[in-house]
């Protein structure tokens, strides 16, 4: 997942974003503690200058630069200004700084929605356009996509509506920044717990056991990732596993199904205002899909083909519970999955997942995901957070943060020269953001007066913490979501965007997962597993055995987790298809799971949707991840062909999509680096499916 903490877009639609590596501290560096709320109103002042500078500048005197141009620098001015008081409140160890910085949040939110609304800079942008037709006729590239962007969107900010009516889409919009904000506040502190006895956590993995708090023999367990995923995959007791899969699902309750159903009225009503049906054909109107109907057609192809897979995985998954419990009747419950495809991984491809991470010590995969990146895309990395740490301009949050530099080392204009930096914030505490994600907190730019901006990101993720002299170990799957946010981060720091509003991960919202999906391939590559994974005691390599295991047992329930996203993406849809937002999130919740999913269950007693944060801020795009996810299989196979650690394939890749952000539409970008026209046969391979045979 990549966020930015202020995604703007002239329409007045902001979205507002949502490690440690080794035991060893840094020296003493100096933390962030300021009060965030205490600059935000310098850089609305800012902000606020530099658009009187736009709107004063005469008629006969305007140009693209000092006045669409401009319009980019000051929106990018104000991220850059505004990115780091923002994002602290996902990361920050105080409450205060955390109060404070999601006040200042609302205030950069509330001065974006009126931003997209403000007349006089309208007026500055028409005026252009009709006193300098030649100059528009000229532009070509980055401009005149800005231009076209910059006027689509101020019509989806209702600046053609009646001033009673955009008064009203004002206030629809800041009660939704309002909203978006306290349903992620209340997911990251989120404090639900689990009580279960040793009998029930008997056969769980001692390492996880040893971090959790024991009073009167009773186990408090948290729902934090390493530990909810660790019993998930590895507790015996089917209670147990049924009592925090409960758990989890009821994370922040009714409290955020309260603003959830109130923020679907409001973008039912923003749409609405607007002139369109529903809210799903507003947002996607500005992605790859184009329309509601487009994603339709993508799901009514694909489930029936996942289908077959997925009833096929059903089958075995269920045989196989029965067998191991001695019921012939047992049914295959949603709790039962992930320990069901670790025990059939051991017993079917001798793939125990607890060994696998004994060659994953924390340190060797950075090693690893660094050699790799560095070699394919160019690139040189140095840890810097010792010489920079509590610097005013690279602050750190927490000791266990790591800050890097990243050099050009391919032949080209910055050969040798800086062009970007990013943290490193890899393990869970209290009141930290709970999944993983990449933040850009500052793009690359050229301003319209030559000034060259150089990327900042932020990787946030929660591994299991190093305890003593045994270092962080990593399962597979956590190995495969550090290369996917890296990807993110990369897709961040390489790029050659001119401006930004298109630097980056600043692309179609259904195309952004795409190339950090495709580096999810190299942790099945031997040839690159072969380049870091190493026991952490004997440094012994990774066994060729249990690489080809894991390959073979790759697709192993692959029909099961896609029908899992398509109930998500579905559902996103669900919730912002109606025409007066009136939804009863629960009941649909409840409904559309059986129907999508081949389990024989309903979720009655779950709140899913209130810790599901994609609803508030991919909104009706959800769709995306497997959306995406077809792209990225068909641009891993084009790599596959030049060769995973070829160095010229990684420069062409790099020069093809990540680098160019979103400064071309996406299917372009797609097409120029494939050769073709994208096809599903390789995500559909990756299933372990073809189209004419279903299931292999």
């Amino acid at each position: 997942m990549t966020k930015t903490t202020t995604l703007v877009l002239i329409a007045g639609l902001c979205m507002i974003a949502q490690p440690s590596m080794f035991t060893a501290k840094a020296a003493a560096p100096t933390l962030v503690t300021a009060t965030p709320s205490l600059t935000i109103d310098d850089a609305i002042a800012k902000a606020n200058k530099a658009i009187e500078k736009i709107v004063a500048v005469p008629s006969k005197d305007r140009t693209f630069n000092n006045t669409v141009g401009a319009i980019d620098d000051l929106l990018a001015g104000f991220e850059q200004d505004t990115s780091m008081l923002i994002f602290l409140s996902y990361v920050h160890p105080e409450a205060s700084v955390r109060d404070a910085s999601q006040a200042a949040e609302q205030k950069a939110g509330d001065f974006l929605v009126d931003l997209g609304k403000r007349e006089d800079l309208y007026n500055a942008v028409k005026d252009f356009v009709a006193k300098h037709p030649e100059e528009v006729s000229k532009l070509t590239g980055e401009q005149k996509r800005f231009l076209e962007f910059t006027l689509r969107d101020y019509k989806r900010s209702g600046m053609e509506l009646a001033p009673k009516e955009r008064a009203r889409l004002t206030e629809v919009q800041k009660e939704l920044t309002k909203l978006g904000i306290e349903f992620g506040k209340n997911i990251a502190e989120d404090q639900t717990f689990v009580l279960l006895t040793a009998a029930e956590l008997k056969g769980a993995p001692e390492s996880t056991l040893k971090g959790l708090p024991v009073n009167n023999g009773v186990y408090v367990v948290d729902l934090s990732a390493p530990t909810y995923t660790a019993l998930m995959e590895n507790c015996p007791d089917e209670s147990a596993r049924q009592k925090l899969w409960m758990a989890h699902k009821r994370r922040a309750g009714k409290k955020n199904i309260e603003i959830l159903e109130k923020a679907i009225k409001l973008f039912a009503e923003q749409a609405q205002i607007l002139g369109y049906a529903h809210c799903a054909d507003f947002q996607t109107e500005t992605r790859m899909a184009k329309n509601y109907a487009n994603v339709q057609k993508f799901y009514e192809t694909l489930r029936p083909l996942v289908r077959q897979k997925a009833a096929a995985d059903m089958a075995e998954f269920t045989a196989f519970k029965r067998q191991l419990i001695g019921d012939p009747k047992a049914e295959l419950m949603p709790w039962d999955y992930f320990f069901i495809k670790n025990e059939l991984t051991k017993s079917k491809y001798a793939v125990d997942g607890e060994k696998v991470r004994e060659y994953f010590p924390m340190d060797k995969v950075i090693d690893g995901l660094f050699g790799v990146t560095q070699s394919l895309y160019g690139l040189e990395y140095r840890d810097v957070t010792k010489a920079k740490g509590g610097t005013a301009s690279r602050p750190l949050w927490h000791e266990d943060v790591r800050l890097y530099e990243v050099y050009d080392k391919a032949p080209g204009p910055t050969q040798g020269q800086l062009i970007g930096e990013f943290y490193l914030d890899l393990y869970p505490r209290d009141n930290k953001y709970s999944h993983f994600a990449q933040w850009s907190l500052v793009n690359h730019r050229v301003a319209s007066d030559g000034t060259v901006t150089k990327p900042l990101a932020a990787l946030v993720c929660n591994f299991t913490k190093p305890e003593g002299d045994k270092p962080s170990l990593l399962g597979h799957e956590e190995v495969e979501t550090f290369f996917h946010e890296f990807g993110h981060c990369l897709h961040t720091i390489v790029s050659t965007a001119q401006m930004n509003r298109f630097s980056g991960t600043n692309t179609e919202l259904d195309f952004v997962e795409a190339p950090s999906q495709m580096f999810e391939n190299w942790v099945w590559d031997a040839d690159v597993l072969n380049t870091f994974a190493k026991h952490y005691k004997t440094g012994e390599p990774f066994p060729k055995a249990l690489l080809d295991g894991m390959i073979a047992a790759k697709n192993l329930g692959s029909g099961l987790d896609a029908e899992n996203q398509f109930y998500y993406g579905l559902l996103d849809l669900g919730y912002q298809t109606t025409a007066d937002g009136k939804v009863d999130t629960t009941a649909v919740a409840i409904a559309l799971y059986p129907e999508v999913t081949t389990y024989h269950f309903k979720p009655n007693a779950t709140f899913f949707q209130a810790s599901f944060g994609h609803l508030m801020g991919y909104t009706a795009g959800y769709y995306s991840y497997m959306w995406s996810k077809v792209f990225a299989a068909d641009m891993a196979q084009r790599f596959k062909e030049l060769g995973m650690l070829n160095p010229e394939a990684g420069m062409y890749y790099r020069n093809k999509i990540i680098s160019q952000g979103g400064t071309r539409d996406a299917s372009e970008l797609l097409k120029d680096y494939l050769g073709r026209e994208p096809k599903l046969d390789s995500f559909l391979i990756e299933l372990g499916m073809s189209r004419e045979a279903g299931t292999k």
